[in-house]
């Protein structure tokens, strides 16, 4: 599968295209606003072909996908476009800025007959399955799962997760996988209570707090741009507990994953894998044998549902329905 790279983003240089090196899939275009920019990038990454502009790339590149790591506020315009291009996508999350947006893209690349996946790379690594087959197979009636994903962001005032224009925030940036994480493991919730801070006075939350509450469980996330960098989750059972240490972007060469079962305490430790090579197989194959993704429209859909409540709460310091956002 030949790939286009709308954007030279930092996501792109760092994750993307050291995922796709050792599949046999291919970068064979890269976009950029700014042309030299992208001959820049096509250069340094032995890319063929480079264009100024999206549409150019979309429109006159020979690919059969494109990655899309723009900024959040553009996810659901470039989608569409390449789309109506007959081109899969590959978008990096969130797919979009708002439910009623998701739902909209969703509807119009179902309309295209395209395949549309949202980067959740995550989901694909094998520490990330592993656990949620223990929670789903071996705990009986979790209670309560904890999920948070902060890191440091200080001096760039520019950044664009600091740009409410851009839909950034710490929530849109990184608070989205602890609530990936918690819809994986319980569903989706009934309602949820988020408590904000904006430490920079950007107009985005630089600091998030939320409350998931469910029949008979309950469950806390955390995203920040304001602490040093941490990644876990904690799972809570009736008869046990599992634990992840550095859950979603992991750095170290040892992935662990701990639990409590049944009065089995186990650590299991898993291969360095890259989940980004893990995510680009997934979604070529699935474009290829249209299968639906395991993070498809639906899903990012139903992520951003939450995602709205949270700000809803947020807005109105009341907690909010997730059907009611």
């Amino acid at each position: 599968m030949d790939f286009g790279v709308l954007s030279t983003a930092g996501i792109a240089r760092k994750a993307f295209l050291p995922g796709i090196e050792p599949t046999e899939h291919e970068v064979t275009a890269v976009a950029s606003r700014d042309l030299e920019r992208a001959e820049a990038f096509a250069d340094e990454h032995g890319i063929a072909n480079c264009y100024e502009g999206y549409e150019a790339l979309i429109e006159e590149a020979d690919v059969d996908a494109v990655y899309i790591p723009l900024p959040n506020e553009f996810h659901a315009e470039w989608t569409k476009k390449a789309a109506d291009a007959g081109i899969d996508v590959l978008c990096e999350k969130p797919l979009t800025v708002d439910a009623a947006e998701a739902r909209e893209v969703v509807a119009h690349c179902e309309e295209q007959g395209v395949t549309l996946m949202e980067g959740f790379m995550y989901l694909y690594h094998p520490r990330t399955e592993r656990a949620l087959e223990l929670a789903s197979e071996e705990l009986e009636d979790v209670r309560s799962v904890t999920a948070s994903f902060k890191f440091p962001l200080f001096g760039n005032p520019d950044d664009i997760r600091l740009s409410p224009d851009l839909h950034g925030g710490s929530l849109m940036d990184v608070g989205c996988y602890p609530v990936s994480l918690v819809r994986q493991v319980l569903g989706e919730p009934n309602s949820v209570y988020t408590y904000t801070n904006d430490s920079r006075d950007s107009g985005v939350d630089t600091e998030l707090a939320g409350i998931f509450e469910y029949d008979d469980a309950s469950a806390r996330i955390a995203s920040g741009f304001d602490t040093q960098d941490v990644q876990r989750y904690r799972i809570e059972a009736a008869n046990g507990w599992i634990e992840v240490e550095g859950a979603f972007n992991p750095s170290s060469d040892a992935y662990e994953l701990e639990y409590y079962i049944d009065g089995r305490h186990a650590v299991e430790t898993f291969d360095p894998v890259d989940q980004y090579r893990l995510e680009i197989e997934h979604f070529a194959d699935c474009a290829e044998t249209g299968r639906q993704p395991r993070t498809d429209g639906n899903e990012a859909i139903a992520n951003m549902a939450v995602i709205d409540a949270l700000y809803e709460s947020a807005e109105t310091d009341r907690a909010v329905d997730v059907d009611e956002a």
